[in-house]
């Protein structure tokens, strides 16, 4: 039987349950009213995380009209968050301090994921150029990497820099499965996970037994990479030990995502794991799973739509960006993001 669904504060109020199997929430639900704190569309389901649910906080869209939103990253110095509409091939900003939305980039070459290198610039992965870039001080791109080997990337995903300034990204390839995300084309490379050393650029994989290696995150200390793999049935993440920086040794299940499944993942710097989740067909979970290190799911944030990626920002790291679907969405917990920036 599908559950009630009450609309307040331009939220789809969830009554919460411990079920696995949750109905997704069309956005069309989201109608103005009032919201009775604390939001039940944030549950509590272990104790652990009682800390981080703020009981006068509640879950926010902030924007919508896009087709795709992904990579959402924050720029503080700016006051606003920068993130993709992959298929309108655009990268777009929201200013805290006034709302508004404006384009950043158009054409984007179908941008992806994105980060922050220690110098504040901003990584950004490419579908439909299949390459993974730099955006300068002065606006002028540079090329990261586009080959390897000799070869084309398929389309780089998701991107992450290391306090040492090397570069790890996935390509899963998805931009040139179809002409959507970028230009349908064959696979030169199998999907894998790259390392690009800070000093010499040179490029080596770390992972090559993921299906499709989408996600990824260092712990807060970086001694872990943990890798969400979106080509297996179930969907999973998987934990990796890093090796003097540069190597990733005994990788290993960190939590089965059944029957959802998952993309973008941030941690906090408790090292918990929050999981953009959500699931396409027939009942999902649609939003945030929060596990903790030992791989315990511990708190969720239900959301109307599905989420691909998110990130920690706001003046004080600890506002929670959600790039759902065809909407961001946020609110602020009482837990600061590990991942830099």
């Amino acid at each position: 039987m599908a559950r009630k669904i009450i609309k307040k504060g331009g939220k789809a109020v969830i009554p919460p349950q411990s079920s696995q199997s949750q109905r997704a929430v069309p956005a069309r639900y989201w109608d103005p009213g009032i919201v009775t704190y604390p939001d039940p569309a944030i549950e509590v389901i272990d104790d652990k995380f009682s800390k981080y649910r703020l009981e006068h906080a509640a879950v926010e869209r902030l924007a919508t009209g896009f087709r795709w939103a992904e990579g959402p990253v924050w720029f503080g110095d700016g006051g606003y968050l920068l993130f993709s509409d992959i298929p309108n091939n655009r990268m777009m900003r929201w200013f805290e301090d006034t709302g508004q939305v404006t384009v950043f980039r158009r054409p984007s070459d179908n941008s992806n994921g994105n980060t922050r290198d220690r110098q504040g610039r901003l990584i950004t992965c490419e579908h439909d150029s299949r390459r993974v870039t730099r955006t300068e001080y002065d606006g002028n791109i540079t090329i990261l990497i586009d080959r390897f080997r000799g070869k084309r990337l398929n389309a780089p995903n998701d991107v992450v820099v290391k306090s040492d300034g090397s570069v790890w990204f996935t390509d899963p390839g998805y931009g040139i499965l179809m002409n959507y995300e970028g230009h349908k084309a064959p696979f030169e490379l199998p999907p894998q996970v790259y390392r690009l050393d800070p000093n010499t650029g040179e490029a080596t994989v770390v992972a090559d037994d993921l299906e499709r290696p989408n996600g990824l995150c260092f712990s807060p200390d970086e001694s872990r990479l943990y890798i969400v793999d979106t080509g297996v049935m179930p969907r999973v993440i998987r934990v990796y030990e890093v090796m003097d920086g540069v190597r990733l040794t005994r990788g290993r299940l960190f939590v089965d995502l059944s029957p959802g499944s998952s993309d973008g993942i941030r941690c906090d710097m408790d090292g918990n794991l929050w999981t953009a989740a959500g699931q396409v067909k027939g009942e999902g979970m649609n939003g945030v799973r929060v596990y903790d290190p030992d791989g315990r799911l511990i708190g969720r944030i239900y959301l109307p739509e599905i989420c691909a990626n998110l990130c920690f920002g706001g003046r004080k790291k600890n506002r929670l960006f959600m790039a759902a679907s065809q909407s961001i969405y946020a609110v602020y917990v009482e837990a600061v993001g590990a991942q830099f920036p």
